[in-house]
């Protein structure tokens, strides 16, 4: 604590359908916009909030982490039912923890981890609409696993984002692979961070080798590449989520 500050870490859940990602924007609604509307109406306070992962528009997540400082001295029992009571119905504070005022939401993450879901099915499913990408054709998991592998470690993924001038471009994939349950085809996804896009062009490219549309050495090339906006089609945010941010140790006190 510093000058009667607390800091908070919230573990939030969402449906991103129906905003313009997490980060403020002017005139649009945006996961940041509604919880710090609702921080404000519970504390008071004109709080900002910072998130681990800037989910773009349209996007989900799970287990997004975000931290604030406040002078509120509410129980973290009372931020997440306060806060829950406030918020929109498609936002939610699962959990909230009093972290020391050096941690740093972003910095001090290991890794983020997402999930893109896909529904191989010939069909719509009126269920996993919004949380999946219907693809109607037959997927070759095994070459889609077998063009995984080249992502796992530290490499440049200038191919694998679509924005220019974003300094660096290696990232350090930890684990990389698919699994199908059924119609449903859940590709996962472990890195230090991501480039904007860097998932949804990801899947894009493995979709296409799924189809046979491209080979698995040509999904290689595409890394070896390093050329921005190579990779592709971006699959559509619906199906991607955030599922949690990993840090060297536990927050400690919960709820």
């Amino acid at each position: 604590m510093i000058n009667n500050l607390s800091k908070i870490v919230l573990i939030m859940e969402y449906d991103g359908a129906h905003y313009h990602g997490f980060q403020l924007q002017a005139n649009l609604p945006t996961i940041q916009g509604e919880v710090e509307k609702a921080l404000g109406k519970l504390t008071g306070e004109k709080i900002r909030v910072i998130a681990a992962s800037r989910t773009d528009a349209g996007v989900h997540a799970r287990g997004q982490v975000v931290n604030f400082r406040t002078k509120s001295p509410l129980s973290l029992s009372a931020f997440v039912s306060g806060l829950n009571y406030y918020l929109p119905r498609d936002i939610a504070v699962k959990a909230a923890h009093r972290v020391d005022d050096s941690f740093n939401v972003r910095r001090d993450a290991l890794s983020r981890e997402y999930n893109y879901y896909i529904l191989n099915s010939l069909t719509r499913s009126p269920i996993r609409n919004g949380f999946s990408y219907l693809v109607t054709a037959h997927l070759d998991i095994g070459a889609m696993n077998q063009a995984c592998q080249a992502l796992i470690g530290e490499h440049d993924f200038a191919s694998f984002t679509t924005c220019f001038g974003i300094g660096n471009t290696v990232r350090s994939v930890d684990r990389v692979e698919i699994e199908k349950d059924g119609e449903l085809v859940v590709f996962n996804m472990v890195a230090n961070s991501f480039l904007p896009h860097q998932v949804r062009n990801t899947v894009g490219a493995l979709i296409e080798v799924g189809r046979g549309k491209m080979t698995v050495d040509e999904f290689y090339s595409i890394i070896d590449a390093k050329k921005s906006g190579l990779a592709g089609p971006t699959a559509p945010a619906c199906g991607l989520c955030l599922m949690g941010v990993n840090y060297p140790r536990s927050f400690g006190e919960e709820i």
